[in-house]
């Protein structure tokens, strides 16, 4: 792929793939982009010229064969490997991300809970167990760990996110409530949950706002 996607289309690629899955389990296998932007929400336009940034999928006059392009998705959003993880922080949010059971599905591996609480070294977590933060570097280059998912307070995370690159680590899931700095070579990808509920209750209020 020559030339640059915006963040914008990479960003609607989840949504089109998770629907494209909806659809093989409905046993519908073609599809035109009208129908499918009725079914997404976007326009068959913007789903047409989403789609053109990785080649031809579509034919005029038959749409689009559903399994083909979930496949292609799949292969374009990385989600044809698998990926060994590991999540620093084994408080509830870490807890809940680690007893997700889609991640694994999809190509995510988790290996290990990590947490500096002593209370909580050496608990299982279903399969898993809470293993200590110090040791993360030594285990990070043994398992050969792709992703970690930071679920630290906010005052460890950058201290997390720094000890992980220096160990490797490549991409990095942050869920503390604060932006991390990272190296040019490292892809970080931020939710912050707080923020996502504010837009929430932004969009609740809005009609207020002129009143």
């Amino acid at each position: 792929m020559s030339k640059k996607v915006s963040m914008a289309v990479i960003r609607r690629l989840p949504k089109y793939h998770r629907y494209l899955a909806d659809l093989l389990d409905k046993e519908i296998y073609r599809i035109s982009s009208k129908e499918l932007s009725e079914i997404i929400g976007f326009t068959a336009s913007q789903i047409r010229q989403d789609l053109n940034n990785f080649g031809g999928f579509g034919q005029q006059g038959y749409g689009y064969n559903v399994e083909e392009l979930y496949n292609e998705l799949s292969k374009i959003l990385g989600l044809d490997k698998s990926y060994n993880t590991i999540i620093m922080g084994a408080g509830n949010l870490g807890q809940a991300i680690a007893n997700y059971g889609g991640f694994r599905k999809s190509g995510f591996k988790v290996k290990a809970l990590f947490d500096v609480n002593p209370r909580m070294i050496g608990l299982k977590m279903r399969d898993l167990e809470v293993l200590d933060a110090e040791d993360v570097e030594k285990y990070i280059k043994e398992e050969d760990i792709e992703i970690a998912v930071i679920c630290t307070p906010k005052d460890r995370a950058q201290e997390t996110a720094d000890k992980l690159i220096a160990a490797g680590i490549k991409g990095i899931w942050n869920f503390a409530p604060t932006d991390i700095t990272v190296p040019s070579d490292v892809k970080v990808e931020e939710v912050n949950l707080s923020e996502s509920l504010y837009v929430l209750s932004y969009m609740l209020n809005e009609g207020n706002l002129n009143k």
